[in-house]
């Protein structure tokens, strides 16, 4: 098992996608409210070795020799990717030793004000940043940035970013209800995003419970309702779990593994992980199918959310 690369991981949008974690959990510029990996435990802005260069490759060289390519090498995971001083260095690597694998990074693109950070990304294929408030105001309460991040800097990274970079961007943007979904908040994201000018506005929503208690997903109305406000002939609505399962990657051993195991005793995240042996982005993939689906249940108790079978699909645990 590898310490620092997970899967490969079913991705609607990346198809079979191996994951590269840069950063230990959870070290983050953010601590969004939604974040379903969980609560930030180290907020910085601190650039640094946090998972050294020596580590990745030599776990990267063991997986290119015993196993077929993926469709994309993923920079995600745990935390924010672009903390890592060494990830320039990582995906030069890459485009070195398997230069037909294309990179994607994902990002929540705070720290792109940083010229050097931008330069270090320039090798990837795809980044995909996140951008989900457009006022001050809004991103303190659904991003709870890290001491010092202002959202105009991290706009005006994005600004930049998108100017220099000759791959792909593909803008995503969470919609939570009740947070940064009111008439001129999705205005103020429109003005953003098209000075951002992306290749392309990606509409997301909250699949299951984030860090904080209360709340929901976006219905497909609401989310309808925010492609209209933001009049943008590049956007896209990308909540659509259940379309996963249709991919090559979507594993139906992983799939049973979990069922298997909640009906024996409800679960958390943390639970999961640890009897299964999956990355954590791994099991949300696999939790996000079945919850869509009908076939598990999510309870909210003291100790923290729990993943139960739906009662529908209890005749497994007997």
């Amino acid at each position: 098992m590898y310490k620092y690369l997970f899967g490969p991981v079913p991705s609607r949008r990346l198809g079979m996608s191996l994951g590269i974690d840069l950063v230990p959990k959870k070290v983050c510029t953010l601590d969004c409210v939604y974040c379903e990996v969980g609560k930030t435990t180290k907020l910085t802005l601190e650039r640094k070795g946090y998972i050294l260069y020596e580590g990745i490759i030599e776990e990267l060289s063991d997986y290119f020799t015993t196993n077929p390519d993926p469709d994309y090498i993923t920079f995600s995971g745990y935390g924010e990717p672009t903390l890592n001083l060494q990830m320039g260095e990582v995906i030069a690597f890459i485009k070195h030793t398997r230069p037909d694998i294309p990179i994607a990074v994902l990002t929540n693109g705070t720290l792109l004000y940083d010229p050097q950070v931008r330069k270090e990304l320039m090798d990837a294929d795809i980044v995909l940043p996140s951008l989900d408030a457009a006022t001050e105001a809004t991103f303190a309460r659904i991003n709870r940035p890290a001491p010092g991040l202002r959202l105009a800097d991290c706009v005006q990274g994005l600004i930049d970013f998108q100017r220099e970079f000759s791959g792909k961007t593909w803008l995503e943007v969470l919609i939570l209800p009740g947070y940064n979904d009111s008439e001129e908040e999705i205005a103020a994201l429109a003005k953003a995003i098209r000075k951002i000018n992306p290749d392309s506005v990606q509409i997301n929503t909250l699949d299951r419970p984030g860090t904080e208690s209360g709340l929901r997903g976006a219905t497909k109305t609401e989310l309808r309702r925010v492609v209209d406000i933001l009049a943008l002939d590049n956007v896209e609505i990308i909540a659509a779990a259940l379309k996963r399962k249709n991919l090559p990657a979507y594993r139906s051993d992983a799939e049973n593994a979990i069922l298997e195991t909640i009906a024996r005793r409800p679960c958390t995240l943390v639970d999961l992980t640890q009897i299964l042996s999956l990355h954590v982005n791994e099991i949300n993939k696999y939790l996000d199918v079945l919850d869509a689906a009908g076939k598990i249940e999510v309870v909210e108790q003291k100790r923290g959310v729990f993943y139960h079978l739906n009662s529908s699909n209890k005749s497994m645990s007997r």
